[in-house]
């Protein structure tokens, strides 16, 4: 099985210093082992939501994986810690590197969350993409906490499934905390990837490559969607990198 991935204190939250080809090689190790895992792809969103909350950040830091799926989180890898990384670990790429993996592998994939209408699309999008690709098995979100007796029937309709690789969809930090809750109660590796059901269902549009290139993706998903979003970009972003400031000063003056 693949070893465990370095990481980074980012404000307190263990990130992976990790690349496309050695997340995905971990992920693929730990899902033939078919002994659970937990893996999230981490934005600014995610570190700042542990900063108000404690137990999310040591759930978080519980994780497996833990990739840089910001551009601003993958700068502050190097420049923290000379991580050296040269491109970030999107969710919805890393989703593509997987399924690409498990076609190879026969590795089978189950798809939990986001609406009826986006889990159906991506699955028949990812399933048009890779045509081996064994998706065993989807459940949209309810939306609401789900009662012991549905919680149960999820984890028995997943493990019924011989799922390896569990896609979870139901946004941050919900999905983290669902991961979390699964984490002896699943035997695939589960994989939050939040919009990236969307993406890859089509209903979503990505920024451009060069606005993700630059860091940019943030305004343009903040353009699409300000009354949901603003909160998300214009607090927390200017605390972020003011944080990652006051780290690295504190850093160097050590």
């Amino acid at each position: 099985m693949a070893g465990r991935l370095e990481k980074t204190n980012v404000l307190g939250v263990g990130v992976s210093q990790c690349t496309y080809s050695s997340a995905t090689e971990m992920i693929a190790s730990l899902a033939k082992c078919q002994q659970g895992g937990m893996v999230t792809a981490c934005a600014v969103h995610l570190i700042m939501e542990c900063q108000s909350d404690p137990l999310l950040k040591q759930q978080i830091n519980e994780f497996d994986l833990v990739s840089p799926d910001g551009q601003p989180v993958r700068w502050a890898l190097n420049w923290l810690d000379g991580a050296g990384l040269s491109e970030r670990v999107y969710g919805p790429d890393l989703t593509l590197h997987l399924c690409q993996r498990a076609e190879r592998d026969e590795l089978r994939v189950f798809l939990y969350g986001s609406t009826e209408k986006v889990v159906q699309g991506m699955a028949e999008r990812l399933g048009h993409q890779f045509p081996r690709l064994q998706i065993v098995g989807t459940q949209p979100s309810r939306f609401r906490p789900s009662t012991a007796e549905e919680d149960h029937q999820d984890v028995e309709m997943i493990e019924g499934s011989g799922a390896h690789l569990v896609f979870v969809g139901l946004g941050c930090p919900l999905q983290e905390r669902w991961a979390h809750h699964h984490r002896d109660r699943l035997s695939a590796v589960m994989v939050c990837v939040g919009a990236a059901f969307d993406f890859h269902a089509g209903t979503l549009r990505q920024a451009p490559p060069w606005m993700q290139r630059a860091g940019l993706e943030w305004l343009f998903r903040f353009s699409a969607e300000p009354k949901r979003l603003w909160r998300r970009y214009l607090y927390h972003n200017p605390r972020y990198l003011n944080g990652v400031v006051r780290q690295w000063l504190k850093g160097r003056l050590s």
